[in-house]
């Protein structure tokens, strides 16, 4: 027996893979700080998970820290050494994401991504634990205006957050090139997650003022004195509104599933996978599809473009479906059916 280890566990994307690995029977040791999530995700995959009628669900252990604190880490390693059932697979959530604040507090940002996966990667080592899906993004491509990404697109960031997760990458081929032999490394490269579980229960709930496109605009359906803010109306594209690849937060998941299933049935390697759908919305496209699932209607405004922001973010998928037992399923319907239930089924507040 072993264990995975999920940093960021309760996160957004965290909390929904450590359902699905749950649901597969996987032991989950779960560790986040609760800076940006909350202890009541616990709760509530406690509670999917007793809806699960095939009785084969894995273990969820919890503990409550910062991966930056390297003799508590080591320490939990030791634990579940003695424990018999030594952490043996990372999935690496852990970290701040958010493009404008990393302009505004870029030490910050390289300090708890990068400083926080050192930390791990050599924890890990130390503990002969080798296999690792890393949480990348799609902002370390170099920006173009409308030809989707490949996987061998060059690359070059143009925020801290992004150039943060750029040199976590660099430094996971670095560290396989060291030892071929042992790693199994797995850069997923995120598009927009967006979406939440279907039945309500999980979704996006950050502790902070909503950053991203899906809970800014929930954010402004609960409070009426509140009108979403569309971030420049002058980008070069159809509408003159961002362009990006919204993948539903399921299909997210199940990509890491995938991605770790593959790690662990072939050779040592590392892999770097889009994981989006390979097709493009504009915000506006988005708001318009919203207000007709949902028979609502979205006040909004035009505002100033954010610092780091860029017009076209679209994933060329093809690699990671041919390399995966895996295949985005989920519409934009789907997407913005099940945050509306999320948000307001289960009366979630959007702080």
């Amino acid at each position: 027996m072993s264990t995975i280890l999920v940093t960021g566990g309760f996160g957004y994307i965290g909390s929904h893979t450590c359902l699905e690995l749950l649901k597969k029977g996987e032991n989950l040791l779960i560790i986040d700080s609760l800076e940006n999530s909350s202890i009541n995700i616990k709760l509530k995959i406690n509670n999917l998970l007793s809806k699960n009628n095939d009785n084969k669900n894995g273990k969820l252990v919890f503990r409550k820290g910062d991966i930056r604190n390297k003799i508590w880490l080591k320490n939990i390693f030791e634990e579940f050494k003695l424990l018999e059932i030594p952490i043996k697979t990372v999935f690496h959530f852990a970290g701040l994401k958010s493009v404008e604040e990393s302009t505004k507090l870029p030490l910050k940002y390289w300090d708890v991504n990068v400083n926080g996966t050192i930390n791990l990667l050599n924890i890990m080592s130390e503990n002969d634990c080798f296999n690792i899906i890393f949480s990348s993004s799609a902002m370390i491509y170099k920006q173009n205006i409308s030809k989707p990404f490949k996987e061998n697109s060059e690359l070059s960031p143009t925020n801290p957050y992004a150039f943060t997760k750029f040199t976590i990458e660099n430094i996971l081929q670095e560290l396989y090139s060291s030892a071929p032999h042992k790693w199994r490394i797995a850069n997923l490269r995120y598009f927009n997650p967006v979406g939440a579980h279907t039945s309500g229960q999980l979704g996006d709930n950050p502790t902070k003022r909503p950053a991203n496109l899906f809970p800014a605009i929930i954010n402004s359906l609960q409070n009426d004195n509140i009108e979403l803010s569309i971030f420049g109306k002058d980008w070069p594209t159809n509408d003159g509104t961002c362009v990006r690849d919204f993948i539903h937060i399921m299909d997210l998941a199940n990509a890491h599933i995938a991605a770790n299933d593959l790690l662990i049935s072939e050779d040592p390697q590392l892999l770097s996978l889009n994981i989006g759908t390979g097709f493009g919305t504009s915000v506006l496209e988005i708001i318009k599809t919203f207000e007709k699932v949902n028979n609502c209607s979205i006040k909004y405004k035009f505002d100033q473009r954010r610092a780091g922001d860029v017009p076209f973010i679209v994933a060329d998928n093809s690699y990671a479906i041919k390399r995966l037992n895996w295949i985005p399923k989920k519409s934009l319907k789907d997407i913005c059916r099940d945050t509306w239930n999320w948000a307001f089924k289960t009366e979630i507040k959007i702080n």
